[in-house]
């Protein structure tokens, strides 16, 4: 796929879905619940992270059980690790950075790349290169809101899925600015649901996000 078709792929994701979790899974049996509980919710695509040896399995097991899911890959740092997710099956990536090698992989990817930046050298960096769409991260940590609004500026026709720190009760306000195409996070499921394997209340906390979204 050419870059542009699959920043049109990166935008028709988010358009149908803008609110991305970020999952890190620690124990095998949890995959297939938590993945139900999201989409019990309405929340079907999902960024599995390499964060945990369990990664790669998940992004697997995913695409080949629940098909109806748009899986991505995230926290994904080399080549290496690219082609492997490519293979696992990832429908899209997303990294922590930004590096020549992800870059140039990205370029001729069968699937889209969402590069991570936290400064506007590093947007540059993937705009050299005909990115146009970046994962903002840690994005509270960044600047979040204001540092979006100042993005906006000097990079028009940029938009961004902001990571890192985002909660609930903040959510509808990065989608409001206009160069925010969705918004990823944990706090659909968070850590002490997941291990205490209460699929109701990630269900319900996914429907409310949801809800949320009906209200801009």
């Amino acid at each position: 796929m050419s870059l542009l078709e699959n920043t049109q792929r990166l935008d028709a994701i988010f358009a149908k879905a803008p609110l991305l979790p970020v999952i890190s899974i620690q124990r095998e049996a949890d995959i297939l619940p938590l993945a139900d509980a999201l989409a019990a919710g309405g929340i079907t695509t999902l960024e599995i992270t390499l964060r945990t040896a369990l990664g790669m399995s998940a992004i697997a097991l995913l695409r080949r059980e629940r098909p109806a899911l748009c899986v991505g890959a995230g926290t994904v740092l080399d080549g290496r690790q690219f082609q492997s997710v490519l293979d696992a099956g990832a429908q899209f990536i997303v990294t922590p950075g930004c590096t020549d090698e992800l870059l140039t992989l990205g370029l001729e990817s069968p699937v889209p790349l969402l590069p991570g930046i936290a400064t506007a050298s590093e947007i540059l960096m993937g705009y050299r290169f005909g990115y146009r769409r970046f994962k903002l991260f840690p994005a509270e940590v960044c600047g979040g809101i204001q540092a979006l609004r100042s993005f906006s500026g000097p990079f028009a026709g940029v938009r961004f899925c902001p990571t890192g720190g985002i909660r609930q009760d903040s959510l509808v306000d990065y989608l409001a600015l206009d160069n925010v195409m969705g918004v990823g996070g944990t706090w659909m499921a968070p850590r002490a649901a997941v291990e205490a394997a209460d699929w109701q209340t990630i269900s319900r906390l996914s429907a409310a996000s949801v809800a949320l979204l009906q209200k801009r």
